[in-house]
């Protein structure tokens, strides 16, 4: 069990990871000037590179060999790699299209996406909680198809892009750094490409933007990068439990950066279908840590009566050892 040090470590790099993801909008907004195509390609390119130093300092090659002979794990990388590409390049045109509210609702629905996507895909039993929060989770989907006068498709879309990302991964089994570069290290090829068209159209803004646009676009791996390192150091000091709670803080920061911010619509029916959303994770939320709570008393009482029999057994070769050995 991780100490107390490493919980509050945890703790900080959790927060810290959560934060800078659900301020991302404010980023991205600063690139505006630039079309979410080359903001894409830029963050695509730029994260290889902060990949390799990273891998480099960590001396964490091992895993490529191995990889590169498994044709069917390279296959799965490249699933992510389109998976995760889409994913990014809706978040940043939602962003700079004025849509931050309905991304960050994308982001609150994940939780209940995943579910259904483990009934459905990996046949997983839902406790009668879990079924309650995503019929609740379905509710709020209907009433924010009324609100906005169609499908909410952008946070439908990337709920559900996400969703299958996390759910590819478990296919692969990679660390997190290490399935970071192997997806990076596939998407950067096509990105420089793209870039080059760009550049040789004169449709570049990393060319025409000056120095200080320039400069934003090839910062897109560090922004990428860093926040994905602190989740990772967050996620092997935690329980799972307290991570699930903290990644509701990036679309909280993203929806508050909505409304005060970026000043978008919330008319009373947008309130009525994300109060719905919030009201499912809250029952997911309680469920998750009452089942963890059981656990942990269950295996506290295991480990009791383990003890109790390995003392009871010690008693009984107490006075079996002190009479001494058979003799014939």
């Amino acid at each position: 069990m991780p100490s107390r040090t490493d919980q509050r470590a945890g703790l900080a790099y959790g927060l810290a990871a959560y934060t800078m993801w659900g301020l991302l909008p404010l980023y991205w907004h600063l690139l505006d000037a630039a079309a979410p195509s080359e903001i894409l390609a830029h963050r695509m390119l730029w994260s290889l590179p902060v990949a390799v130093v990273i891998l480099a300092a960590l001396r964490r090659w091992s895993w490529i060999r191995p990889l590169l002979r498994q044709p069917k794990r390279l296959g799965l990388v490249l699933v992510c790699a389109v998976v995760i590409s889409l994913n990014w390049f809706l978040y940043i045109w939602a962003v700079n299209a004025g849509h931050v509210l309905e991304a960050s609702l994308g982001y609150f629905i994940n939780p209940l996406v995943s579910i259904a996507f483990g009934v459905l895909v990996l046949r997983e039993r839902l406790r009668p909680l879990q079924w309650a929060a995503v019929g609740v989770g379905t509710l709020a989907v209907v009433v924010m198809t009324v609100a906005y006068g169609r499908m909410p498709w952008i946070a439908l879309g990337l709920a559900l892009s996400f969703a299958t990302y996390g759910l590819v991964k478990k296919g692969i089994r990679l660390d997190g750094i290490e399935g970071f570069s192997a997806e990076t290290a596939l998407q950067a090829l096509p990105a420089l490409g793209y870039l080059v068209y760009l550049g040789l159209h004169g449709q570049s803004a990393f060319v025409s933007g000056g120095t200080g646009q320039a400069l934003l676009l090839a910062a897109c791996g560090i922004a990428t990068a860093v926040p994905l390192i602190c989740f990772g150091a967050s996620a092997v000091r935690l329980p799972l439990t307290t991570v699930g709670m903290l990644q509701y803080l990036a679309p909280t920061f993203q929806f508050l950066l909505g409304l005060t911010v970026f000043h978008e619509e919330m008319p009373p029916e947008r309130w009525a279908g994300f109060a719905l959303v919030w009201a499912a994770l809250a029952v997911l939320t309680w469920d998750a840590l009452r089942t963890a709570r059981r656990a942990r008393s269950e295996l506290a009482a295991a480990g009791a009566r383990a003890g109790e029999a390995a003392a009871a057994e010690a008693a009984q070769a107490g006075p079996e050892a002190a009479r001494g050995p058979v003799r014939p």
